[in-house]
């Protein structure tokens, strides 16, 4: 599942008629990246929630067949559900197993056959595997401390990069209905002992603001990368 609800305030005035999600780095929209790089993994199904300009989106995206991988999408209108009310809304297309969860509004070179490969082995106990990054300059605090593969209440504090692998079972006991986070339930796994993690450290960049945006456009195109494909040697 990609999340792509998102208003995307701090990249106004453009997101006032672009969804965040189309968003181009090195002129591919943000989430085209994503989308051929999962088909390169192996993944075929993808699950896309709509919110803010909802109807743009899924108008760009079609029915995913150009991006190798066939799309459904969850309508959730305006204002959206939040990221746990967008998983509690496409529940039920998400099967047993756990799955990739993608934030839109990141770029970032991991190898996504590795999440892939996480999904198959998540043990049994884990409700989720967090991928962390390097805190950047705008979060330098982190979010959650990392120690032998395990999300820790303390410790260095590294940054959740947008990518992980959900077990379904994360949303037992969420709210009935209405927008909420997952957060609180990802905190009630790691108090559990529930919580995996590993640590990245490629390229990244949270494209929230303009700044950030023109850096990792900067970057990327500096690489020579492409969507689905390795940087250029």
């Amino acid at each position: 599942m990609i999340l792509a609800a998102g208003r995307g305030s701090r990249l106004r005035p453009l997101t006032d008629t672009v969804p965040k999600p189309l968003v181009a780095v090195a002129g591919v929209p943000l989430i085209e990246w994503h989308l051929r790089n999962l088909a390169r993994a192996g993944v075929r199904e993808v699950v896309v929630n709509l919110g803010w300009l909802g109807e743009k989106l899924r108008a760009a995206l079609g029915d995913g067949g150009r991006f190798g991988v066939v799309l459904r999408f969850s309508d959730e209108g305006w204002p959206a559900l939040d990221t746990g009310g967008a998983l509690r809304q496409v529940r039920p297309l998400l099967g047993t197993q756990p799955f990739l969860l993608v934030n839109a509004d990141v770029w970032t070179d991991a190898p996504f056959a590795q999440l892939v490969e996480v999904a198959h082995t998540l043990a049994t106990n884990d409700l989720a595997h967090l991928v962390l990054v390097d805190n950047p300059p705008h979060n330098p605090q982190g979010d959650f401390g990392l120690e032998a593969g395990r999300i820790v209440a303390d410790g260095t504090r590294l940054t959740f990069s947008g990518l992980s692998v959900q077990r379904p079972q994360v949303l037992d006991g969420c709210p009935v209905q209405g927008a909420f986070p997952l957060l609180p339930l990802w905190q009630r796994a790691l108090a559990a002992g529930r919580l995996a993690g590993s640590r990245y450290a490629g390229r990244w960049f949270d494209a929230g603001t303009p700044e950030r945006l023109a850096q990792a456009d900067a970057e990327v195109r500096a690489a020579g990368l492409e969507p689905g494909a390795r940087a250029r040697r």
